[in-house]
């Protein structure tokens, strides 16, 4: 026998020996509010060590047990084996089935964390914004206090006889057996199940319950695509355990004018092939609201493809967003359709040209055409690479060439 005094279960409660279970409920309730991991993140132990007391004393039977042989007959089931299922409360409760007072605490599993992406447009991430997002999560049951239901509501499974398992032996052949050991299905591996008259209305005894919950995410300037956001301590909990991290994911949207490359920026413009010779006189909206007025003189020249730079304009640096990248407008150049001008407009624009004496500017007559028969006039004709036939026959019979050149190496005479 184990008999022993024992009161440490009542000092837990605050209460004396004799207290009545309304005096035991009433300091439940106002310890477990107090402990409670969604109010006090690092008293899970002393939470833990709350719920356990409560559990033992609030039912007749196992506080007849514990007060007789204290804390290793309800291990032992007061000398009568496990007939309350207690090694399956010890379990859920401390991990591994050992006592809170004796062999010292267990740590608490951490609830899984949650992913969750947010759209961002360009213009967020400069100019920063802050976005509310209604999120989901499981939490301790408020109604029960994240034990199922009224106290005393979870009973030895009659299936598995408390264990949360079952075992069977089955015949191999002369003189040979298998023993095989399956979750009790009954009870699912828990050893003991809930009294449907005390199971609670709310969670119906699973000891959680949904709660929605508005996040305010600061979105500041600089943040990058695919950046995350954590929020510790906001995502799930299960009973007796510490709630996981919810981690928002950035997800920037396409923008119709900018792409963005690190801290930088870049836009395509197209100009005419007139912008491109005399100078470009544009207005470019900047992600900020600022209209820019972009200037070049007409005494440089843009050619096609050509990129220039506006530096400090680009995106701001992530926490120091007074340095920012450089803003880069590439220039795609719009040449005029066939046939623009006659054969006298364009002498006119010749004459134009040329009289600059700009390098780079010859006239049509001051080439030196070579004379006799090696000499032959061609025209150029618009070449479409996906709709010309002939071009893609053409296109086809050099590439085969060039193909049969590089899979066919000279063999070389020694």
């Amino acid at each position: 026998c184990y008999r022993m005094s024992n009161t440490k279960l009542y000092k837990t409660l605050g209460v004396n020996k004799n207290a009545s279970d309304a005096e035991l409920k009433k300091a439940y309730r106002k310890l477990a509010k107090e402990y409670h991991p969604d109010k006090n993140p690092n008293a899970g132990d002393e939470f833990k060590e709350i719920s356990f007391a409560y559990e033992v004393l609030s039912d007749p039977k196992k506080r007849k047990i514990y007060d007789t042989y204290g804390l290793k007959g309800l291990q032992e089931g007061g000398g009568d084996g496990p007939s309350f299922g207690m090694n399956s409360l010890f379990t859920n409760l401390f991990g591994n089935g050992f006592f809170p007072f004796e062999t010292g605490r267990q740590g608490r599993q951490k609830g899984p964390d949650s992913y969750h992406k947010l759209k961002v447009t360009l213009e967020d991430l400069y100019n920063g914004r802050t976005v509310k997002l209604q999120i989901d999560r499981k939490v301790p049951c408020e109604t029960c206090d994240g034990v199922g239901g009224k106290p005393g509501c979870f009973i030895q499974c009659v299936r598995c006889e408390g264990r949360g398992s079952l075992t069977t032996i089955k015949p191999l052949g002369i003189g040979m057996m298998q023993q095989i050991t399956t979750t009790c299905h009954e009870c699912q591996g828990e050893g003991t199940i809930i009294n449907e008259k005390k199971r609670c209305k709310v969670c119906k005894g699973k000891r959680v319950s949904k709660q929605t919950k508005m996040l305010e995410v600061h979105v500041d300037k600089g943040m990058k695509d695919k950046q995350n956001l954590l929020f510790r301590g906001e995502g799930d909990c299960e009973p007796d355990g510490i709630p996981g991290d919810i981690i928002i994911v950035l997800e920037t949207l396409p923008h119709e004018v900018f792409s963005r490359h690190g801290e930088d920026l870049i836009t395509v413009k197209q100009i005419s092939l007139l912008e491109s010779l005399c100078g470009v006189n544009m207005l470019l909206h900047h992600l900020d609201g600022r209209v820019m007025h972009i200037k070049q003189p007409g005494n440089i020249v843009i050619g096609p493809d050509a990129v220039k730079l506006i530096p400090g304009e680009g995106m701001p640096t992530y926490k120091n967003p007074f340095n920012k990248g450089s803003l880069y407008i590439k220039f795609e150049v719009v040449f005029p359709d066939m046939h623009f001008l006659n054969e006298p407009e364009l002498q006119k624009l010749e004459h134009f040209l040329t009289a600059a004496k700009s390098e780079g500017f010859i006239a049509r007559k001051d080439i030196q055409i070579p004379q006799g028969d090696h000499v032959e006039e061609v025209d150029l004709l618009p070449f479409d690479q996906e709709n010309d036939r002939e071009a893609g026959r053409e296109k086809q019979a050099w590439e085969s060439d060039d193909e049969e050149e590089g899979h066919h190496p000279t063999c070389v005479q020694q």
